[in-house]
């Protein structure tokens, strides 16, 4: 005869099961599939050229503010400083764009072996 066990289990429902199972994965190391690393990388290619494009773009939206405002506020005083100064903004706007595909563009070209390598391994 065996001995009766002193444990009492509880089995809980599925709904539960996958509540405690989603909690649970939050506190476990994740580890990055191939698929997700390409995610990444494939992202971060286009970030630094939409920051800088974003930069210079708020950058050059402001001067030609004060270019305008220098213009019309001040016009006995600062009205040709007010046209270089818009003048400026307006240049920054124009070179946003160009500026942001240079820099993908570049940026796309260093990752082009990593990226391609991962995406050969994972069609195979």
């Amino acid at each position: 005869m065996s001995e009766p066990s002193e444990s009492f289990r509880y089995a809980y429902s599925a709904k539960q099961q996958a509540e405690v199972r989603q909690i649970q994965d939050k506190y476990r190391p994740r580890e990055e599939s191939k698929l997700d690393r390409l995610r990444r990388l494939d992202a971060s290619a286009a970030r630094p050229g939409r920051i800088a494009a974003l930069t210079a773009g708020i950058l050059g939206t402001l001067a030609l503010g004060v270019g305008m405002c220098c213009t019309m506020v001040w016009a006995e005083t600062m009205f040709f400083p007010g046209i270089a100064i818009g003048m400026a903004g307006i240049a920054l706007l124009i070179a946003a764009h160009p500026l942001c595909r240079g820099i993908t563009r570049r940026r796309r070209a260093k990752l082009a072996p990593e990226i391609l390598k991962l995406t050969e391994e994972l069609l195979q």
